[in-house]
């Protein structure tokens, strides 16, 4: 790989890294920030939904637009808007203002992540090159996630707005290298972006919006079920709008016979899968360590740093494990390994050492290695240049949806089990019960992969051997 390559694909994994840190370190500075400015806990929930709302809401839009308006041009502008804004959630005073700063950070990330990925896809050629890039890149975006929690818990020491401050020095390094360094791909059949789809990318971004907010809501299954019902319903009616918009459009924001593609749907099913059971656990782990044991936030950082092994297996072994497997074969693996995990936990005890926690940990490093890696790759794989940023949208939209959805899952069945009990023994007992949620979740991405490597298996068999 040129030296070019390199530093091109460095800047890239600083940016997803980014975007993974700058969504852990917040999570473990809210305590500090709500007993700072005296946030009440729907304010408090909401600075962290309203994140999401952006992200999954302008998700797919902001992977057409690196198609139609240039990649690069959406990278750098919407990392700027990023660094922007994160450094006005440090300077909040007050809990609107840490609402606007994190709703148009999630928008940002929204565009940046989709033209990032498909500046990887058109800069790479297809094959083993390729592949060896995607999986260092979703090694690095998972390790961010990981690391934010240590991260972020040192940072809260010194104080919480550093959280925020953080990553407006790291973003303004990437930018300072990316402007001279990223080159706009030369993609020949790039669309033009006379025409555009304003119809379809208002149906579709509010759809998004909708579903986003009620997955959000079903955290607090006693909080109005009605407008949660209603959430979901707009949801679904503007995603039907939206296909309907489509169909008849000249210039669709979302070419509908993307779709057709089977390996493409069963990956951003997986994905979504993937995340909801490792964020569903996480939260889940995290509630244990410090609510149940007494740990502090940096101490179950460290704790769950063992899952992030990721960061070195994804670029060194799962490469060679794809090159020689297949990416169907090294995904149910690792799928099978978080399954073991989850089932392992179900175990835990009130007594138990971290000797007994690290195995779950361990496994969980593996599946992230083994599947989120090669799920971008057949996310991306076969797909047209022009359409590549459409499909790191899908793909980055299945992950942040799945992320939103493990949450709300495992909080509905942790106060459900829980109703009005405050003993730690009926707090273990609840959280086992809401252990199920990732458990059945890798189950059913276990069963996908299944089929899939079966379909990719007769695909294979039907293609005539060459004398």
């Amino acid at each position: 790989m040129p030296a070019r390559s390199w530093g091109i694909l460095a800047v890239l994994c600083g940016a997803i890294f980014l975007e993974g840190i700058d969504v852990a370190m917040l999570n473990v500075a809210l305590p500090s920030i709500r007993a700072d400015l005296g946030l009440s806990t729907g304010m408090l929930s909401g600075v962290v939904s309203a994140y999401v709302l952006g992200y999954g809401g302008f998700m797919l839009l902001g992977g057409r637009a690196a198609d139609l308006l240039g990649r690069r041009r959406m990278f750098l502008l919407w990392l700027g808007v990023f660094l922007l804004f994160s450094g006005l959630g440090g300077f909040a005073e007050e809990g609107w203002v840490l609402l606007i700063a994190r709703f148009v950070t999630g928008v940002a990330a929204a565009f940046m992540t989709p033209a990032g990925l498909s500046l990887i896809t058109t800069t790479f050629p297809e094959g083993r090159l390729r592949n060896r890039a995607l999986l260092i890149y979703a090694g690095t975006a998972a390790g961010g996630f990981a690391l934010g929690l240590v991260i972020g818990g040192l940072l809260t020491a010194f104080g919480w707005r550093w959280v925020f401050f953080a990553p407006v020095l790291m973003s303004a390094v990437i930018l300072a290298v990316a402007i001279p360094l990223i080159k706009e791909p030369a993609t020949a059949d790039r669309p033009q972006a006379t025409g555009f789809d304003l119809a379809g990318a208002a149906t579709v971004t509010g759809a998004m919006m909708l579903l986003v907010y009620g997955v959000v809501r079903l955290e607090h299954p006693a909080d109005g079920w009605p407008l949660t019902v209603a959430a979901f319903a707009g949801g679904l009616a503007l995603l039907a709008a939206f296909a309907a918009i489509e169909r008849r459009s000249a210039n669709p924001l979302v070419r509908l016979g993307i779709l057709a593609s089977g390996s493409l749907v069963r990956a951003n099913l997986m994905a979504a899968l993937l995340t909801a059971s490792f964020f569903g656990f996480q939260f889940l782990v995290t509630l244990y360590l410090q609510e149940l044991r007494g740990w502090s936030t940096i101490q179950t950082g460290l704790a769950l740093l063992a899952a992030a092994a990721d960061v070195v297996l994804a670029p060194t072994l799962t490469p060679w494990l794809v090159n020689r497997y297949g990416n169907a074969k090294v995904v149910l693996g690792g799928l099978l390994s978080g399954l073991v995990a989850y089932a392992l936990f179900l175990g835990v005890g009130l007594d138990w050492t971290y000797a007994a926690m690290l195995p779950s940990m361990l496994l969980i490093g593996l599946m992230f290695a083994f599947v989120y890696g090669p799920l971008t790759i057949v996310a991306t794989d076969g797909i047209a240049e022009h359409e590549q940023g459409l499909a790191g949208g899908l793909i980055n939209s299945s992950f942040q949806f799945g992320a939103a959805l493990g949450l709300s899952a495992v909080t509905a069945l942790n106060v459900a089990a829980l109703g009005t009990q405050t003993t730690p023994e009926a707090g273990l007992s609840a959280l086992r019960t809401a252990l199920l949620a990732p458990v059945t979740a890798t189950l059913l991405a276990a069963v996908i992969a299944t089929i899939g490597l079966r379909t990719h298996t007769r695909e294979r068999a039907r293609v005539p051997v060459k004398a």
